[in-house]
């Protein structure tokens, strides 16, 4: 007899307390009629609802909270082909909810980079003075010494040379901030960019009168005679005395001291920042030995004025020093001017035959030239900077040559040094034109060139430096002006090879003066001492004898 078959398992209903309770109970069928129990369908809705809002183990978060939010960016945006990107609104309402692991117990800030430069450049828009600061700009107007460097960087720009609008004109606004904080000066100019590895330097040039320039050395003076008291100045006499080391008979070259401020490489001052907004930084005057070891390297510069320089042979200061250097060169090349626009002061005359003439004065009655010809013929610009020589100033300064106190003290020997040998630098003067320029192998000194070919009777002329990539300079009728934007570096055809060390000192001649004795034998030993002994035994026998003879001789008498 056939068994019947199993029955199924009956199907578990949820119980009152489960979620999901009711479900199953009769009238929530989709195509059922009946009207269902108020009391289930309550009881329905709060277990489904339970359900949703169980949160997640994983990331806290629970389906219930996360289908509101969709919803209502949905309804919020109203995308189009909601049911095509559901899939990414869920993405991103997750990501909203996404809170960055934090260290600390304040929450980070993140400054962008853009805010931090707006911040910077936010005090270059404010007045400085108060009210009534209108009226007193108007009655300024015709005396100050700010350059209009939007006006500059219009005809530059015309032949593709510059800056940004914005940048010039914050560079514009960081002038006349230094003019308002340093005393007023006679002229103000902005004398260009060098570009440096983290930041760069924008380098404004300023020239002081006579009597900024007394301040400034006074102010220098006593920094350099700071030192001791004559307490402990005596005390180190008197210690020197007692016990001196010997004193080396090498004579150190002199030291060439530098131009005094307003003259030579030293007649203008610059300052200097990284970004407009930042304060200014005045950078010291240049020596003669930092000109010559500048010459020998080729460092990139930083940004940062306190690096140190490493090189070869070493520079005497830092980057700060040494792009002061470089200025001085670039500047000693580079500017230049209209032929006719400057001409010799007639104050001074005769004076100054030997170092050569450093002053120069506009000529009112000069007549723009052409530009064709100005970008033809070198012979119509000249240098209006002093040029430097090869002992690193202006003016040639003999080493050797002594006061006359110093001459008295000295003796008569000492006197004959090597003054004669020494030859006076002779540079080309003031207003050399550039075609005496020297070229590098075949490449000229200078390349000019108008802004525009199809409106030649508004093209400006321009000339660019070969011999220092980066500087250019314009002229347009009556306006001129000369700018830098480079690495301030010198063009040179082949690699740069930086100096040698000087050769290795030859050792000391030997000699048998100073040949180290071999060690004697055992045998050459004893026979010295056994020399010695009787030597020492005749002594005394001759000594004795001489004793008994001034005796006798004694009792004799």
């Amino acid at each position: 007899m056939a068994e019947p078959p199993e029955e199924p398992p009956p199907q578990a209903v949820p119980q009152p307390y489960e979620p999901g309770y009711g479900l199953y109970q009769p009238g929530y069928g989709l195509y059922d009629d009946q009207i269902p129990d108020p009391t289930h369908q309550m009881l329905a809705i709060q277990n489904a609802k339970a359900l949703l809002l169980k949160s997640s183990t994983a990331s806290g978060l629970n389906l219930y909270d996360h289908l509101a939010n969709m919803l209502t960016k949905i309804l919020d945006e109203q995308p189009t082909n909601v049911v095509d990107i559901i899939e990414n609104i869920s993405r991103d309402v997750k990501w909203t909810q996404f809170r960055k692991k934090m260290d600390t117990l304040r929450d980070e800030h993140e400054i962008l980079p853009t805010f931090e430069a707006a911040e910077k450049r936010k005090a270059l828009f404010l007045k400085t003075n108060g009210e009534g600061a209108e009226e007193i700009e108007e009655e300024e107007i015709g005396e100050t010494s700010l350059p209009n460097v939007m006006e500059t960087a219009f005809y530059f720009e015309q032949a593709g040379i510059g800056l940004s609008k914005d940048e010039s004109y914050h560079i514009f606004l960081a002038l006349k901030k230094l003019i308002s904080v340093q005393p007023v000066p006679q002229t103000c100019r902005f004398w260009g960019k060098i570009l440096g590895l983290e930041m760069n330097y924008i380098i404004a040039e300023v020239q002081y009168g006579e009597v900024a320039e007394e301040e400034e050395t006074e102010e220098e003076e006593p920094i350099e005679e700071e030192g001791k008291g004559m307490t402990e100045l005596e005390d180190e006499e008197e210690e020197k005395e007692k016990d001196e080391p010997p004193k080396s008979m090498y004579k150190p070259p002199p030291t060439i001291p530098k131009e005094e401020n307003g003259t030579g490489a030293n007649k203008y001052v610059y300052f200097v920042c990284n970004e407009p907004g930042n304060p200014w930084v005045k950078l010291p005057p240049v020596t003669p030995a930092q000109i010559v070891c500048a010459r020998k390297i080729k460092k990139f510069f930083t940004g940062r004025l306190d690096a140190p320089i490493v090189s070869f042979p070493p520079f005497p200061g830092n980057e700060a020093n040494y792009l002061r250097a470089q200025i001085a060169r670039i500047s000693a090349g580079t500017q230049i001017s209209p032929i006719g626009f400057y001409q010799l002061s007639e104050e001074e005359g005769d004076e100054e035959e030997e170092g050569g003439r450093d002053t120069y004065e506009e000529n009112p009655d000069y007549q723009p030239i052409p530009v064709a010809e100005m970008v033809d013929s070198l012979s119509s610009w000249v240098h209006h900077v002093q040029s430097i020589l090869m002992q690193g100033r202006c003016v040639w300064l003999n080493p050797f040559q002594k006061s006359e106190e110093e001459e008295v003290e000295e003796e008569e020997e000492e006197k004959a040094d090597e003054q004669d040998d020494v030859q006076q630098e002779i540079g080309p003067p003031i207003l050399t034109p550039l075609s005496e320029d020297e070229g590098i192998q075949n490449i000229p000194a200078w390349t000019g060139q108008t802004s525009t070919n199809l409106i030649p009777e508004y093209a400006v002329a321009v000339l660019q430096s070969n011999r220092w990539p980066g500087a250019y300079a314009f002229a347009s009728g009556k306006k001129f002006d000369n700018i830098y934007f480079g690495w301030g570096h010198k063009y040179s055809p082949e690699n740069h090879n930086p100096t040698l060390p000087p050769p290795v000192q030859a050792e000391y001649v030997s000699g048998p003066e100073i040949a180290e004795t071999s060690d004697p034998t055992l045998e050459e030993e004893l026979a010295f001492k056994a020399a010695q002994e009787a030597a020492l035994s005749i002594a005394e026998e001759e000594e004795e004898e001489e004793v008994e003879d001034d005796e006798e001789e004694d009792e004799a008498d």
